[in-house]
């Protein structure tokens, strides 16, 4: 539990802290009889260093030898060691931690008590393919694939090159990734995975968390993945975003994908600020165009119901990356704000535990913003969440295509169209300005248009039928969903 599980010291096995294997088969028994999935989360870039495999490693114990990255270290002329090269932690400090009893160094990009796996080695290889068939074999639905850019480094071990972006040698953005992320190797390795998962009937589902370019993370697709991750509107948009950043963003993702893959949309995760935190009065347009896009929508938890970032003093901060960066900038590195409990309702801890505290503080607006609250509120971010995710399993929205026009600078039109059945068309203004648009100069669209949702202030309301789409005025971050009959 040094971070939160991701430290991992048994594959096979539940942590105590969360119940028994028992416990986690009748969680996967119960999810299926009421037609849920269930998706792990498979951390295949290290283990605990209180694992076994590295334990016996560390003393070269065969077939574990290699199954680490270890190295001796350079010698400098006085005869001192230091590590090998200049790799930079992503929780900061130095990527190497020298061990006395191996006489070497071993590799972990996350803490020192994570020590990376080295994936040349094809005995790890297979062993990280049963763990696959472990889970499978108890019923699993598929993987969601924890920071698959990093598995994989070169065996070279050269000075990866400054950024020039600090001077500081243990800020992460020291040096650019070019020996310790996005090697081939981790594509293949992920092949093999695919290859894995192929073994069992039925459709089992392998996501990868990679924060890359868009051709290194398109790579997933062609490589076997079910898809990657679409982290555009997390790691580039942001509320200064215009109508058109965001439809550059969906015609890229688009235009790219391999053709017949299988799109999706990343609004919030447990490792970034949450939505409305980053987006503000753009929210609700933003959770629009998660669900009302083809694919996947991803949806983190809290944010169907309007979570906010909970302010974690330096005394309550838990999460490492956090904690390593020290008390003057642990509240820019820290990702504990997006990791409060879950607001249930107004009762004490919000519903999530029944002591008056918990690992990490409640948001202090609980009292309101929490779901049982919600569901009697019209309006409702919840309301408002469900509504729109109820029209994604609509026959015509999952079959229609998808077509993205500007309507005006700051306001951005959705059309997802079919020919026979009804269509959808969704109006954004990603400003704070009124705007008045016409939809007939951009689509033929017929008398009896019906308002399916809308926020307040337009010319209409939702439950409206419309007999002609000029002149439709746009709120300040207004948001329309209308469909052809």
């Amino acid at each position: 539990m040094v971070d939160f599980g991701y430290d991992i010291s048994n594959f096979i096995d539940i942590e105590p802290l969360f119940g028994t294997m028992k416990d986690f088969e009748d969680l996967l028994d119960t999810a299926h009889s009421k037609s849920l999935k269930v998706i792990l989360d498979f951390v295949p870039n290290h283990s605990s260093d209180q694992h076994e495999w590295f334990q016996k490693s560390l003393k070269k114990i065969e077939p574990f030898t290699d199954y680490y990255v270890w190295h001796p270290g350079k010698k400098l002329e006085d005869g001192t060691v230091v590590p090998p090269n200049n790799w930079v932690s992503v929780f900061g400090g130095p990527a190497w931690t020298w061990k006395e009893e191996r006489q070497a160094y071993y590799l972990h990009q996350f803490t020192a008590e994570q020590p990376d796996f080295n994936y040349h080695n094809p005995t790890l290889v297979k062993e990280m393919h049963d763990v696959l068939r472990f889970w499978l074999n108890k019923g699993v639905d598929g993987f969601r694939v924890d920071a698959i850019p990093h598995l994989c480094e070169d065996q070279r071990f050269l000075d990866e090159p400054l950024s020039g972006t600090t001077n500081d040698p243990n800020d992460y953005d020291y040096t650019i990734k070019t020996f310790t992320k996005d090697q081939q190797l981790t594509y293949d390795i992920v092949k093999g995975w695919s290859e894995v998962l192929a073994e069992y009937n039925g459709d089992k589902v392998m996501m990868m968390e990679a924060y890359a370019t868009i051709p290194l993370t398109m790579k997933y697709y062609h490589y076997g993945a079910s898809f990657p991750f679409n982290f555009e509107m997390i790691a580039n948009l942001n509320n200064q975003s215009t109508a058109a950043d965001f439809k550059n963003m969906i015609d890229t993702w688009m235009s790219n994908m391999p053709e017949g893959a299988t799109a999706n949309w990343v609004a919030g995760n447990h490792d970034k600020p949450r939505v409305l935190s980053r987006f503000g009065p753009r929210t609700r347009a933003v959770t629009l165009l998660t669900l009302l896009l083809p694919g996947v929508s991803v949806t983190y938890n809290g944010d169907e119901i309007g979570m906010e970032d909970t302010w974690i003093s330096w005394e309550d901060t838990k999460d490492p990356q956090g904690c390593n960066a020290g008390k003057n900038r642990y509240e820019q590195m820290s990702r504990d704000p997006e990791r409060s409990p879950y607001q249930w309702d107004a009762t004490i801890s919000a519903g999530f535990s029944s002591n008056s505290t918990t690992w990490l503080p409640v948001n202090k607006n609980y009292k309101t913003i929490n779901l049982e609250t919600e569901k009697g509120e019209k309006d409702s971010y919840y309301n408002f969440y469900r509504s729109i995710a109820w029209l994604k399993t609509a026959p015509s929205v999952k079959k229609a295509n998808l077509v993205t026009n500007l309507l005006s600078h700051n306001v951005l039109l959705i059309a997802r169209e079919t020919e026979d059945d009804e269509s959808v068309y969704a109006i954004l203004n990603l400003g704070g300005m009124q705007e008045t648009v016409d939809l007939v100069n951009f689509y033929n669209v017929p008398c009896g248009l019906k308002v399916y949702y809308s926020t307040d202030n337009f010319n209409f309301k939702t439950g409206d039928f419309l007999c002609q789409a000029r002149n439709v005025q746009v709120p300040p971050y207004g948001i329309a969903v209308l469909m052809k009959h």
